[in-house]
């Protein structure tokens, strides 16, 4: 057993595939456009852009402390480095955190798609039939990760590639549909103003974090990809930017096409009822459907990426057992990380098959993944501003001081108002599992990250 991954394994264009999958286009626009379309209402085309601002300051915080220093850690490796071993340890807790319950919120709608194909209609809305497909899926992606990272990144490609080709069919067929008959609703530019109330403003920017959330697993892969001082942090700030024209170009064509009223109803695939109503028929809704379903596949490869990676930088400083700080000798993948995810993962889908319905597993899960994104993200925003924080070079310093610092502090923000609106389950969730680090946190029991 080794300390080293497997070095060179990633051109920046993989890089950049594994940040746009990250933020799973497909998947995010089935599940949650939806919600956010109900939250804000005709300014969802615009929350989409004001809410990516900060999401734009905490990628380019990725991109300049990459630069200085790649790690599989990434925003627990900063955090730590920059600040103190114990708010790095925390960072990589919630990164642990928000990827073991994204487990279940990704799991559950792959398994709704899966089911789709299937001709009893009743099965893709049953939440035990649901949770055993996704878990089913869970597990063959993991054995996927485990072959190691090569065989993951080419079938992420092939996946990814496929996914993006279907997204953009079937918003080019919206948008003609939408020329060639009219618009349900004509387009306006105050579809970007900022008319919300307070409530439904900070509502939907947490949507949004949600939307975008990801495509940091380019900067954990860093150890691994070619010239990653620049290709692992280039590739997730594109991969924001790329996410940023489809999730836009996708609500407009949702808006375009059906009312409010029948969107709030859409909630189950939105990609499915705009490539029917586009006029794609049967075979375009088969095609939305699977788009969904590779997105799902994708964005669970990343996350699960993201969790091994993470765990295993803590494992090999000693943060966390150091026994997940070793990779295999053939594949140099950290496996013991991954079999621990596929357990944790395994055991939360089985109890979210006790909750209701498949809409309020996906509700209670976004909000407490909210809660570690904005965490992590913060965190690695202000070392950022810290690291960054030489006038000497003005552009450097508002690129990657003043920016990274303010979106860290709207996001803090953000995690403070989630906590006000949790119900009792996503409270011992969301903060329950941030809690539960305390018993693994051994301020002076690792050595230090200097």
């Amino acid at each position: 057993m080794t300390h080293r991954l497997k070095a060179d394994s990633l051109s920046f264009f993989e890089a950049l595939v594994m940040g746009i999958a990250g933020a799973a286009p497909g998947f995010s626009i089935a599940v949650t456009l939806a919600t956010l379309i109900g939250t804000a209402g005709m300014l969802a085309p615009g929350a989409i852009l004001i809410f990516a601002v900060p999401m734009i300051g905490i990628a380019l915080a990725y991109k300049g402390l990459n630069a200085r220093m790649p790690n599989a850690g990434a925003a627990y490796e900063w955090t730590g480095r920059i600040f103190n071993r114990n708010f790095g340890f925390f960072s990589g807790w919630a990164v642990l955190v928000a990827s073991t319950v994204f487990m279940v919120t990704g799991a559950v709608p792959l398994g709704s798609a899966t089911l789709s194909f299937f001709p009893d209609p009743t099965l893709a809305t049953n939440v035990t039939a649901t949770t055993l497909v996704g878990a089913l899926w869970f597990v063959a992606i993991a054995l996927v990760l485990v072959g190691g990272i090569t065989l993951s990144s080419k079938l992420q490609l092939v996946m990814s590639g496929i996914e993006m080709l279907l997204l953009t069919i079937v918003v080019g067929a919206a948008f003609w549909h939408a020329w060639k008959v009219g618009p349900v609703n004509a387009f306006s530019w105050d579809w970007f103003g900022f008319g919300y109330s307070p409530q439904s403003f900070a509502a939907s920017a947490l949507i949004v974090v949600f939307f975008y959330w990801g495509w940091d697993v380019a900067a954990n892969l860093g150890e691994e990809t070619k010239s990653a001082e620049r290709a692992a942090g280039n590739g997730g700030l594109l991969g924001v930017v790329v996410m940023a024209v489809y999730f836009v170009a996708y609500v407009i064509a949702a808006l375009f096409l059906f009312s409010l009223k029948d969107i709030a109803s859409f909630s189950d695939n939105l990609v499915y009822h705009l490539a029917v109503e586009a006029g794609l028929g049967k075979t375009g809704g088969a095609a939305a459907s699977i788009a969904v379903i590779l997105s799902s596949v994708a964005t669970l490869e990343t996350q699960m990426l993201q969790f091994s990676r993470t765990l295993f930088a803590m494992g090999r400083d000693g943060a966390l057992p150091r026994k997940f700080g070793l990779v295999h000798p053939s594949t140099l993948t950290p496996a013991r990380a991954i079999y621990l995810l596929l357990g944790l993962g395994l055991v939360m889908t089985y109890l979210s098959s006790f909750i209701p319905t498949v809409g309020l597993i996906l509700g209670d899960s976004v909000k407490a993944i909210a809660l570690q994104v904005c965490l992590y993200y913060g965190l690695a925003g202000l070392a950022s501003a810290w690291a960054f924080r030489d006038r000497s070079a003005p552009v450097t310093f508002f690129l990657y001081c003043v920016f990274p610092g303010l979106s860290a502090l709207a996001l803090f923000g953000l995690g403070a108002y989630a906590l006000s609106t949790f119900d009792l389950l996503t409270r011992i969730v969301g903060v329950g599992g941030l809690l539960l680090g305390l018993l693994f946190w051994r301020p002076k029991g690792y050595r230090a990250l200097a």
